[in-house]
């Protein structure tokens, strides 16, 4: 009797536990703070628009998303930080263009995008705009690559770093126009533009946000953007298009991270982000970078990126550059 007693209560025990068993991190997420890593400089325009998003959604979810700033080999080192990092949705990766053209453009990336991340959130569709030096001749797209060709190869252009739309834009814009450039890669806009300024190096396809604010400031001109129409946000400036028939490179920003992150986490914060793009006022801080909100589910960002994955190993190749 005190036998079937004893196996009775251990097995009440066992039951009880099961039910008691403390919830998985993920059901109060987030309980400690984000860390949000973007592979460019602060003050570029990756940063300027992570550091609007990651204001919001600290008061959102109730805990502080810090943005870090990984620089380097085109967003690569931020992304093969966050990729190795635990899956439990405190570390999250900026996505943007980059992360799509390195993955043909590097030949020896210790990683696969696609098959190392999921995708989350999508914030917002961007063009880039090719600014000059105010001190470089040309003032229209025909007058630069009219210049361009009577000066080959003595006209250089800046990147926020390799395998970044700002570097491709300028590839592409370079097979299509038949004009020899020289590549000069920085660890971001941000820090470019010192010396686009000082005409050291002459222009760069900008993503708007930072390129806006150079215009603004006359530090720099704007001869065009890089969307296959004008912009809504700058509707002076004629698309590069409108010159070079086809030319297109239309950006967007969103996030990922580690593959292995829960679902429900990543529903967590799609949702967050979803509602911060409802939110009239982040809305206007954004279109004062340039740029369209543009939420999707995770699914539709991950079509988004495996979409422009393809696009841009097509350009690459056409481009015919790479980096070992």
């Amino acid at each position: 009797m005190v036998r079937i007693l004893r196996h009775g209560l251990f097995g009440l025990a066992v039951l009880l536990g099961l039910f008691s068993t403390t919830p998985p991190a993920s059901a109060a997420y987030p309980d400690r703070p984000v860390h949000w890593l973007i592979g460019f400089s602060a003050g570029g325009p990756v940063d300027i628009v992570a550091r609007i998003m990651a204001q919001w959604l600290s008061e959102r979810l109730g805990q502080q998303v810090i943005v870090e700033n990984r620089t380097g080999s085109g967003g690569n080192i931020a992304a093969a930080a966050a990729i190795n990092a635990p899956p439990d949705g405190y570390t999250l990766l900026f996505v943007a263009p980059n992360n799509a053209i390195s993955t043909s453009l590097y030949k020896k990336l210790p990683f696969d995008f696609l098959r190392d991340t999921v995708p989350v959130a999508s914030i917002m569709q961007l063009t880039n705009m090719l600014v000059v030096s105010n001190a470089f001749p040309p003032k229209t797209v025909q007058e630069f690559i009219d210049y361009c060709k009577a000066n080959p190869g003595k006209i250089s252009f800046a990147s926020s770093g390799n395998g970044t739309s700002v570097h491709m834009s300028a590839e592409l814009f370079k097979v299509m126009t038949k004009c020899d450039m020289v590549h000069v890669p920085y660890r971001g806009s941000a820090i470019a533009f010192p010396d686009i300024i000082s005409n050291k190096v002459q222009l760069i396809f900008d993503n708007l946000p930072s390129a806006m604010e150079q215009v603004k400031g006359g530090n720099v001109r704007a001869l065009g953007v890089t969307s296959p129409q004008r912009w809504p946000s700058v509707p002076d400036v004629p698309a590069i298009a409108e010159t070079v028939p086809g030319f297109e490179s239309v950006g967007f920003y969103g996030i990922s991270a580690p593959k292995g992150t829960p679902p429900e986490v990543i529903e967590v914060l799609n949702k967050a982000v979803g509602e911060a793009l409802k939110d009239p006022k982040l809305v206007a801080k954004l279109a004062e970078t340039g740029g369209i909100p543009k939420p999707m589910t995770p699914a539709e960002f991950g079509k988004l990126v495996a979409n422009e994955t393809e696009k841009w190993r097509k350009v690459v190749e056409f481009a015919g550059v790479s980096v070992d």
